[in-house]
């Protein structure tokens, strides 16, 4: 498999390019989200293998979140069968994913466990267990950005391209090393559109009057929930096609005749 190297931008134009695919059918790209996120709720809710079940089942979940996207950028209708494409021919390379991405997620819970302190909050959080928590979460973030590079583009390759579940990893994870720059453009963008810009919209609101920021907290709250959570979800599909899918060859054109030639009479 032959990964792009992309720019830094291509970063935030991800994040453009996933809120123009969910302007272009935005019912329809949410309820895709909001199944995902369901399933996701649902399944890790199951007593006792609920945890064990979702790792399993989530590299086929984001393939039929990852079929819905194609589906609504080419416009063509979503239905059963276009959700489950590539599922039944690979299914064998799916199972091995889930199966890795399960051991995957238990070795990351088990490492994490060992640099977290304990916390009792029962006090409160005095600072200096806030500056641990904080130094704890940025070390699971480092230790899970391996895992989540190697599953990035994992699912789709697997199912879109056949791509055996061990060199999908392989693959996925080369391709985000490869275009770190863009991802890192990426996650910056996300957080400033998704924290401090809102952020500083309530500090800013909060400062005007206390029924101007209630007004102002539930209006950016939906609209992190039922736009950007869409636009999240669908620029995992547009990372893939930029990064893996080779463009569609254009059609040759149509020989046109020579014009007559001009002849004295």
């Amino acid at each position: 498999m032959d990964a792009r190297r992309l720019s830094a931008r291509h970063g935030f134009l991800w994040l453009l390019a996933g809120l123009a695919l969910f302007r272009r059918n935005p019912p329809l790209t949410t309820v895709l989200t909001f199944g995902y996120l369901l399933m996701v709720i649902v399944v890790n809710l199951i007593p006792t293998i609920g945890p064990i079940l979702l790792p399993l089942l989530l590299p086929a979940l984001t393939v039929m979140l990852g079929n819905g996207c194609r589906a609504i950028e080419r416009g063509k209708p979503v239905d059963g069968d276009t959700l489950m494409a590539g599922l039944g021919p690979q299914r064998t390379g799916m199972i091995r994913l889930g199966g890795l991405h399960l051991v995957g997620s238990t070795l990351l819970v088990l490492v994490a466990s060992l640099f977290a302190a304990p916390l009792d909050l029962k006090d409160g959080m005095s600072p200096q267990e806030a500056e641990a928590l904080l130094v704890d979460l940025g070390i699971v973030m480092l230790l899970a950005s391996p895992l989540l590079m190697a599953f990035w583009f994992a699912p789709l390759l697997t199912a879109w391209n056949g791509v055996s579940a061990g060199k999908s990893l392989f693959f996925s994870f080369v391709a985000s090393w490869r275009n770190w720059r863009a991802f890192a453009v990426y996650g910056l963008t996300l957080a400033v559109v998704g924290a401090v810009l809102p952020g500083l919209i309530l500090i800013i609101a909060g400062l005007i009057s206390q029924a101007l920021l209630d007004i102002l907290s539930i209006a950016l709250r939906m609209v992190l929930i039922f736009v950007l959570a869409p636009v999240l979800m669908a620029s995992v599909y547009l990372s893939y096609r930029d990064v893996f899918a080779t463009p569609e060859p254009v059609a040759p054109a149509e020989p046109v005749d020579p014009p007559p030639a001009l002849t004295d009479e």
